[in-house]
């Protein structure tokens, strides 16, 4: 644990972005997956005025923006074998676009239903199926399915749903998270407090859902950890944390790990306050779960995840001059990126220097993105059994 503490500990600001003219809060990042020698890496942002920027990760700076105009974009993500990136949309669909390319028009356009409003969505670790969170609309909160994969005899460049989920949430799916490995398996999380595990090969929604877990609250962040994955974790809007291992499903072991119904009350940081939680990352050759936390002036707190509780780590300081809204991890260089309502996006590494260290002031930036906190029913989890 000292090696991940030291490490931790150890991360600086190597670069930071250049200014834009328009300020945003940055909301959300992604990386590309794919490796070119010849080419840098791509890093996608989601803007709080509903656009992508698509910037060099080691430059930081902006190569490119896509926008959903007139609707809003929500969500970020780079396909695992490709340079295109994928947002949703409030105008019913998924987009897609090459991250390489200045056209600003889609490649692809993934179409929902009458009435679809979407405000959360993954793709598959194979790129093959994508699937999308629709606000509550009526009676009707849906997981919405596409195939993604690109067919040789069908150049279209629009595409219809394959079906839908519609009986496992009551309230706006805020939150979806393919398995990192199995491209089957898939996290939904709700403001309605829900967080549903479904195995989609199985071919309709009651046998597929494969467990519930209840948070108690609305789901503002879900992920997966532990060895080969079968550990997931969640975030609230009002700072809570559950941790629920899937390996107990069979067994008289409960499947709560944690459950933490405010981080803020129980964590004690060694510099600041805790204001918010962030996300999380899973360390992979550590086997170990981190959670990710902020104070408003700017300071990101690490803690290590264990089943006693959360640990504060260490905090990262002389970043961010604001709250702090996004991180990506890159496993592979030990890289962090995070992103701010000060508008700026930061890459820190192990033991790096920034080349040149101007700390900007606080930008006061309207948002135009709002929580919704709820209170739900306090049944921590219960099996989907089949008929």
């Amino acid at each position: 644990m000292e090696k991940i503490e030291e490490q931790f500990a150890n991360l600086n600001i190597v670069k930071r972005s250049s200014g834009t003219e328009e300020p945003t809060y940055l909301l959300g990042i992604d990386t590309s997956k794919t490796v070119q020698a010849e080419k840098g890496s791509l890093v996608a942002v989601l803007c709080s005025n509903g656009s992508i920027r698509i910037y060099d990760k080691e430059k930081l700076n902006v190569l490119r923006e896509f926008s959903g105009y007139p609707g809003l974009l929500s969500g970020v993500k780079f396909a695992h074998s490709c340079d295109c990136v994928y947002s949703s949309c409030t105008d019913g669909t998924i987009k897609c676009w090459d991250a390489r390319l200045a056209s600003e028009k889609p490649v692809q356009l993934f179409k929902g239903y009458p009435s679809n409003i979407f405000i959360s969505f993954d793709i598959s670790c194979n790129d093959h199926i994508i699937c999308a969170g629709t606000e509550k609309v009526e009676d009707d909160a849906l997981l919405v399915f596409w195939d993604a994969r690109i067919n040789s005899q069908d150049l279209s460049t629009t595409k219809d749903p394959l079906g839908t989920y519609s009986e496992t949430h009551s309230d706006d799916i805020t939150q979806v998270c393919f398995h990192p490995s199995n491209p089957n398996m898939v996290v939904s999380g709700s403001t309605d407090g829900l967080v549903n595990v479904f195995d989609i090969s199985v071919d309709n929604e009651e046998d597929a859902l494969i467990t519930t877990c209840n948070s108690t609250s609305s789901v503002s962040c879900i992920g997966w950890s532990g060895k080969d994955y079968k550990q997931i974790y969640c975030m609230t809007h009002d700072e809570g944390f559950c941790w629920w291992d899937l390996n107990h499903l069979d067994t008289d072991e409960p499947i709560t790990c944690l459950n933490i119904q405010d981080v803020r009350e129980v964590i004690n940081v060694k510099e600041g306050t805790l204001d918010y939680l962030i996300g999380g990352l899973y360390h992979e050759k550590m086997d170990k779960l981190f959670i990710v936390g902020g104070a408003n002036t700017g300071i990101i707190h690490l803690m290590s995840c264990t089943t006693s509780g959360l640990i504060h780590m260490t905090s990262l300081q002389g970043g961010h001059a604001a709250t702090v809204r996004s991180l990506c991890w890159n496993m592979q260089d030990d890289s962090l990126l995070t992103g701010g309502e000060d508008a700026q996006l930061l890459l820190w590494k192990p033991g790096a220097i920034e080349k040149t260290f101007t700390k900007k002031d606080s930008m006061k930036i309207a948002s135009s993105v709002y929580q919704r906190v709820r209170v739900h029913n306090s049944d921590s989890c219960k099996r989907r059994k089949k008929q």
